[in-house]
């Protein structure tokens, strides 16, 4: 007697545990995407031990990969405070989605190894596709290391290896350039948008500016093309050892390896694009006509672009020795805090907490956090420091921060000034009257900076305002005319704009 081919369409032709599966994701959604995720990990992670035959367990992975998918995309918008450290509940939320994302890409890339390269699966059986399971683990893992970059934390051991390794297999299959039916992106093209994540530095990042950045480079990722060694030397060209667990470097920032098997790119197209749209956005054409998320056209927007265009156009390379140490200081945080500091000194600080130096050069210090609450703590925001030798307290940007886990922090910190006055800055309105706005004027620095900076709340600011009032507070009252000369800097915390007199036209 003949037997017929069971139907893998037909639950009742697949293995008990198949029939589970495929069960268990007709059932409708959690009313809380985060209740999903030990279900999901569980049943991809026992996927593989299921009896059956391969289409029976491609299809059940089908399913639990489209559901999985949609539940992270949900998750990943709550993801976005900025205060550090992020609190406990989001690391754990975290660290579940990580995990659940870990073995999707791991399931993903195994399916591969079962499939013939050049099988073309009917369109009853989409999911024996390998372009489609490559496809999908290097997805799995750029979002895994994008989620990570989201709370400040490092990548799990291994994630930045087995990103190169799973591309290096597409590259063997000739699938990298391959475009998986009912999607718009190639294999080439996802793995270029994680690799230009990792370049951006994302420990200078926000949450909002990685997710604004994750979005750019899935945009325009096509953007970058391979360079060979001899032109390691140009502005924008990086490196990559696909046998380390490492993202891409700089190659004006550290030199490749001389044995490895190193591929090089650049970016220098990609910042000719940037370029241009900084241009374009600064003239007042709207970012969804540049194909832009609403978040370019924010102070914050604009400022992670220009951050991006001069840290890949420059040199790289470090101006300063740093020298290792372990002195204590205080540090508040916080423009407002910082507002109080500055004017009546420490005693009317609201939070201060202390950290440890564990290095310094010139131009800022590493700090590592020890006691106290680290208050309106975020990258891009204003701190100030204050060892016990020191009278004045130093200005700083926060430049980069790692969070291990909720009881460590470190802080890159950027000395913008040695001090700071305490200004409240009048902004006349038509419709709202006069407003009043805390802001700190940093003075100039000889040979350094020849122009004193104003330092604002990020956003409020009016646009395009050039003749400010400040209103300075110390023994005597005093009031200025000052006039922006351009913008320093831009991020989600604070604008920072040079300034400089204003003159009377008249004399």
């Amino acid at each position: 007697m003949t037997k017929t081919a069971p139907n893998v369409n037909d639950a009742s032709g697949l293995a008990a545990d198949s029939q589970a599966i495929l069960k268990w994701l007709e059932s409708p959604s959690a009313p809380h995407p985060a209740e999903e995720l030990p279900t999901l990990r569980a049943h991809l992670a026992g996927l593989r031990q299921t009896p059956g035959a391969l289409q029976q367990r491609a299809v059940a992975l089908d399913g639990l990969y489209i559901r999985a998918a949609a539940v992270v995309g949900r998750l990943v918008p709550t993801l976005t405070e900025r205060a550090l450290p992020v609190a406990p509940k989001t690391r754990r939320l975290v660290r579940s989605i990580v995990d659940l994302l870990q073995v999707m890409a791991d399931e993903t890339l195994a399916l591969v190894e079962q499939l013939d390269p050049q099988h073309q699966p009917s369109v009853h059986h989409p999911s024996l596709s390998p372009t489609l399971a490559l496809w999908r683990s290097l997805q799995a893992s750029a979002q895994q290391l994008m989620v990570c970059h989201l709370i400040a934390a490092p990548s799990r051991v291994g994630a930045w290896q087995q990103l190169h390794q799973t591309y290096a297999t597409a590259q063997r299959l000739h699938l990298a350039a391959a475009v998986p039916d009912g999607l718009d992106s190639s294999l080439q093209h996802v793995y270029h948008a994680a690799v230009l994540l990792g370049c951006a530095h994302p420990a200078s990042l926000t949450p909002p500016e990685v997710v604004f950045l994750t979005s750019y480079f899935e945009r325009f990722a096509d953007h970058i093309e391979p360079a060979s060694a001899t032109a390691a030397a140009s502005p924008g060209t990086f490196w990559i050892d696909p046998t380390r667990d490492l993202p891409a470097s700089s190659s004006q920032r550290k030199a490749s390896p001389q044995t490895a098997p190193i591929e090089y790119f650049s970016c220098a197209r990609l910042c000719l694009l940037i370029r241009n749209q900084i241009h374009a956005l600064e003239a007042g054409t709207p970012a969804r006509r540049l194909d832009l998320s609403d978040f370019a056209e924010s102070p914050a927007g604009l400022g992670v672009l220009r951050r991006l265009l001069a840290r890949w156009s420059g040199s790289g390379k470090r101006r300063f020795q740093r020298r290792r140490q372990n002195t204590r200081t205080l540090l508040a945080a916080g423009l407002d805090n910082l507002w109080h500091v500055c004017r009546k000194g420490e005693s009317t600080a609201t939070e201060l907490s202390t950290w440890m130096i564990t290095n310094e050069s010139a131009e800022g210090y590493a700090v590592m956090h020890l006691s106290g609450k680290t208050g309106a703590l975020a990258v891009g925001g204003v701190v100030a420091v204050r060892t016990g030798s020191e009278n004045e307290w130093q200005i700083c940007i926060v430049r980069w921060a790692l969070s291990e886990n909720p009881e460590h922090l470190e802080l890159g910190l950027q000395i913008l000034a040695p001090n700071a006055v305490a200004a409240v800055l009048a902004q006349p309105s038509e419709t709202l009257g006069t407003q009043y706005l805390r802001v700190l004027l940093l003075p100039e620095i000889p040979r350094l900076r020849p122009v004193e900076l104003l330092v604002a709340a990020s956003g409020a600011l009016a646009r395009r305002q050039n003749r400010m009032v400040l209103v300075i507070e110390s023994e005597n009252l005093s009031i200025r005319e000052v006039a922006s000369t351009h913008i320093d800097e831009q991020t989600t915390s604070v604008d920072i704009l040079s300034i400089e007199p204003e003159h009377d036209p008249a004399e």
